[in-house]
């Protein structure tokens, strides 16, 4: 396990979560701004056709491969005839926030600042439909002390991890050999097996929530694997492996 000089971080339920994310508050924060609805749709049909769509594309994610969020909006609200008086990118922020503001995992923040005191480079890679744009935005809205040198979402891809491609994209991006990066996420699938297939050191954060039970907690029962991993349940871990095992 070598020092890294850079640490990559999964997105959802590693750094940041979603509490109380309620996808029903999409169709309602995007209602006022339809100017065109010949079907003369509530918000309620609006979001039994948008979810019966992603059920349909969700066949597709799990098979690694991810849709844009304009790509869907366009798709799904221009099948309805519907027409917004705003672009889907305005239209993608003001959803994503009515869907939930988000929340910092626990002390993500502190453990994100003793990376940039010591010199330690940090990016993101995530499997997420929302834009890059969007996901940079909403990660330096929550932690605006950050440093993260590129954000990496899949949608922007159009591949999903554990496709090793996408922490090749990272490597390239940072100009640092596999070895000298370690990779940080919640799911040993996506996460540690794809981290691995890259040659990039995992590391497997399973943390929980302050407000509600963390619903991907379970994710990882029954899967192993064959090589080494550093798995840790808190932040404050991962500080105090640093502390220790590189000190000076």
């Amino acid at each position: 396990m070598q020092k890294p000089q850079m640490i990559i971080f999964d997105y959802g339920h590693t750094l940041l979560y979603e509490p109380g994310f309620n996808a029903m508050r999409c169709e309602e924060a995007a209602y006022p701004y339809i100017v065109k609805n010949p079907m003369n749709l509530t918000t309620e049909q609006i979001y039994g056709e948008v979810q019966k769509m992603f059920r349909h594309f969700n066949e597709q994610r799990k098979k690694g491969i991810e849709i844009h969020e304009w790509q869907f909006m366009r798709l799904v609200y221009e099948h309805l005839g519907i027409q917004f008086s705003i672009s889907y990118e305005e239209l993608e922020e003001i959803e994503w926030c009515a869907a939930s503001e988000g929340a910092v995992m626990p002390y993500a923040e502190q453990m994100l600042n003793y990376l940039n005191e010591n010199g330690i480079r940090t990016a993101v890679i995530s499997n997420i439909g929302w834009s890059g744009q969007a996901l940079t935005n909403r990660i330096n809205r929550l932690l605006p002390d950050n440093r993260f040198e590129f954000v990496i979402a899949s949608s922007e891809y159009a591949i999903r991890k554990p496709d090793k491609m996408l922490f090749e994209v990272a490597l390239r991006k940072a100009g640092l050999r596999p070895e000298q990066v370690w990779y940080c996420g919640d799911s040993i699938e996506n996460d540690v097996i794809g981290a691995h297939g890259a040659g990039i050191y995992p590391v497997l954060y399973e943390g929980d929530t302050p407000d509600e039970v963390n619903p991907f907690l379970h994710q990882n029962d029954g899967i192993e694997v064959d090589f080494d991993y550093l798995h840790i349940h808190d932040w404050r871990e991962m500080v105090e492996i640093l502390e220790e095992s590189y000190a000076g």
